[in-house]
């Protein structure tokens, strides 16, 4: 069995448009190598400088994992694991986030 990652839309390019996908590891950070390997270029618009970027948010079964050990998270079989953009308001015009380069072309 593997742990389920459920894909937000802006991000599906890098899963050739796959909703959700299959991947493994023991901790979350272990899970982002892996969905790198098999899908390059995702771990960029997640992590930075060893942390889960600012406007990304990640679930385990549910749970926020900045509030359960971030990255190092365990995860294990038949965990499903969902990853969100965070929304945030801001004034008109002013892009934010890892994906304003996205939106920008």
């Amino acid at each position: 069995m593997a742990i389920e990652v459920r894909i937000p839309t802006i991000l599906r390019t890098y899963t050739d448009g796959e909703r959700a996908v299959q991947s493994e590891g023991a901790t979350v950070a272990e899970l982002v190598e892996n969905l790198e390997a098999a899908h390059t270029g995702i771990k960029e618009r997640l992590v930075e400088d060893g942390s889960v970027r600012r406007f990304v948010n990640v679930y385990v079964n549910d749970e926020d994992i900045r509030f359960t050990g971030g990255l190092e998270t365990a995860v294990s079989d038949g965990d499903t694991v969902v990853i969100l953009p965070a929304v945030a308001g801001g004034a008109p015009g002013r892009e934010a986030g890892p994906w304003a380069a996205d939106r920008a072309q």
